[in-house]
């Protein structure tokens, strides 16, 4: 008994192994015939998609065209209208061919497709007929090509014909077209198919990005379905044949859309249709106009390109299409929403945002997306520009104001080498010039302070009367050899923003005297106008360059001299306070500039 339980769990155990033998051999054997399908249907795809897809626009209408001839009762029609639809996905422009089909979407297309069979009738193929006549003809404006356009426009051709002289008698049963129909199924329509398959072969050149046109396609089979049931229509009332019918139907939409045409522009006084239409077509209050309005409040609310980024990235993720941004600029980051199942980035410098959806988003909202963060971008990056000018406006400040208290506190410095000149040579009237000259010196350095504390801003200048003033630079020039003029006599009335004057004076002074120093027989000359009120300084030197004197008082200048830095920021200066600093002349012997008042 042992021995007969052990032979038979020997026997049970080969059996075992030969069925797991046979399965992996036939699971082999199956991937090995897979492998080769997907083969040749790849070969088959890239043959049948070269010429722009001609191959299978011919077979697709051909099978269509077979199980329309056989007719709905036909054992033949099913299998052919099933290879139809294949064919149809392979073409049809509305997915994007390039992407797989999940296994859900391809149990749901394959349940559709089997109960459409299934319940086949004249009724679905009519339906089916216009559907693609549609399609078809929005995917005609889409080509620059005049071949592929022609190649489209005979499709349409073909497919209207089978609808109105071959479904819709067979939908009402009209049985007075059954001849001609006949005759138009047998050999009028196999020639446009021909047509079609003989068109030579181009490059689909697309016109544009959206190669379908839904509303196009609408319009077409609204028409469409609008030409058969009006001919019904007229067969019922006025009592004629289905071709008249057909022509009555024919004749009145053409009239009703040569009146809609002729009304579209204005015309007689009229506004036309196009203006009252035009809310709708502008597609005002879209979520694209809401957010760009709502960018420009945030842009013009914020100051700081990363609050802004952080707030508009806010609202972007708030868009019906998205479920979550992700940012990052400059170190700085941050997220709004969720993650999605489908994500993509943009980036744009040093700019990147992730975005995320929560289903694959088609190319038309794709490009909208990418359109809205281009402008988001534009806004940051104008935010970053802003801010840059901003610190380069207060560094600017900051150096012109430097650059103008060293000019003062080197003209204060030589003034007080000369009060040591004069204390070395005088000693016996030091004192009352210093007690004329040190309160000058002191008011001259508190100015100097005051306008480090308000870099940036626009300096207040103290008043003095002119006639104090004059006196005062006299006495503090006395020993420097110049020669001063005044043709008017001084009121006390008359005042002056005397740290500019000042601060132009001694440099003109500083600049002469630096050509002294070559030359001693150089006269300096300060001269007091009136009527407007004028300061000038002449000297008997040698005379500016041209390529100088043109950047002079507009620009810093590089010179030997010193002509540069100083006359720049004193132009300035006076100009912000109602004065023009300009070199009046400039030739061998005498060389003026001119403190004019501006009124």
């Amino acid at each position: 008994m042992q021995l007969l339980c052990q032979r038979e769990t020997n026997d049970f155990h080969a059996q075992k192994s030969v069925i797991r033998v046979n399965f992996t051999m036939f699971k082999k054997i199956l991937t090995r015939f897979q492998q080769m399908a997907d083969e040749i249907l790849t070969s088959l795809l890239s043959k049948w998609k070269w010429g722009g897809g001609r191959r299978v626009v011919v077979i697709m209408l051909l099978t269509l065209h077979l199980a329309l001839w056989f007719g709905v009762h036909s054992i033949w029609a099913r299998p052919l209208l099933f290879a139809h639809l294949g064919l149809f996905l392979m073409w049809q422009p509305i997915w994007r061919g390039e992407e797989k089909l999940s296994s859900s979407s391809a149990l749901v297309i394959i349940g559709i497709s089997t109960l459409a069979l299934f319940w086949l009738n004249w009724w679905l193929l009519a339906f089916w007929v216009g559907g693609l006549f549609s399609i078809v003809g929005g995917r005609v404006l889409a080509f620059q090509s005049l071949l592929q356009r022609a190649r489209y426009l005979l499709a349409m051709a073909y497919l209207l014909a089978v609808q109105l002289f071959w479904v819709t008698p067979q939908l009402f049963s009209l049985r007075v077209t059954g001849e001609a129909s006949g005759y138009l199924m047998m050999y009028v329509l196999p020639i446009v198919l021909g047509g079609i398959a003989l068109i030579p072969a181009e490059r689909e050149r697309l016109q544009k990005s959206v190669t379908f046109d839904l509303i196009y396609s609408l319009l077409l089979f609204t028409m469409l379905t609008l030409l058969m049931l009006g001919s019904l229509t007229f067969m019922s009332l006025a009592n004629v044949s289905y071709f008249e019918s057909l022509l009555r139907t024919l004749f009145l939409m053409a009239l009703v859309l040569f009146v809609l045409g002729w009304l579209w522009n204005p015309r007689l006084g009229f506004s036309g249709f196009q203006t009252l239409f035009s809310r709708y077509f502008l597609n005002v209050g879209t979520p694209f106009e809401l957010w760009i309005k709502q960018l420009a409040e945030d842009s013009s609310r914020e100051e700081s390109p990363e609050i802004f980024l952080r707030i508009a990235s806010k609202h972007l993720a708030e868009l019906p299409w998205l479920t979550g941004v992700r940012w990052s600029c400059e170190g700085a980051r941050g997220q709004h929403g969720e993650t999605g199942k489908y994500d993509f980035t943009w980036a744009d410098q040093d700019m990147r945002l992730f975005l995320y959806a929560r289903y694959s988003l088609a190319p038309a909202i794709l490009m909208h997306i990418h359109l809205l963060c281009q402008v988001m971008s534009h806004f940051y990056h104008a935010k970053k520009s802003e801010q840059h000018l901003r610190e380069l406006m207060r560094l600017k400040a900051v150096h012109e104001t430097g650059a103008r208290v060293t000019h003062d506190l080197k003209n204060m410095l030589q003034s007080l080498l000369v009060l040591i000149s004069v204390v070395e040579k005088q000693p016996e009237q030091a004192k009352s010039i210093l007690m004329n000259q040190l309160p000058v010196m002191a008011n001259r350095i508190e100015m100097a302070l005051a306008k480090l504390k308000i870099a940036g801003k626009q300096e207040a200048d103290a008043l003095m009367p002119l006639e104090m003033w004059w006196q005062t630079l006299q006495e503090r020039q006395q020993y420097r050899n110049l020669e001063w003029v005044c043709n008017f006599r001084i009121t006390e009335a008359q005042q002056i923003p005397y740290a500019m004057f000042d601060n132009i004076l001694d440099n003109l002074i500083e600049n002469a005297r630096n050509k002294r120093m070559h030359n001693e027989e150089i006269s300096i000359t300060v001269t007091l106008l009136d009527a407007p009120l004028r300061l000038m300084v002449c000297d008997t030197g040698g005379a500016v360059s041209e390529q100088i004197a043109t950047r002079l008082l507009r620009t810093v200048v590089d010179s030997e001299d010193g002509l540069g830095v100083g006359l720049f920021q004193a132009a300035r200066w006076a100009e912000n306070l109602g004065f023009r600093l300009s070199l009046q002349q400039n030739r061998e012997g005498c060389v003026c500039f001119e403190l004019r008042e501006i009124k």
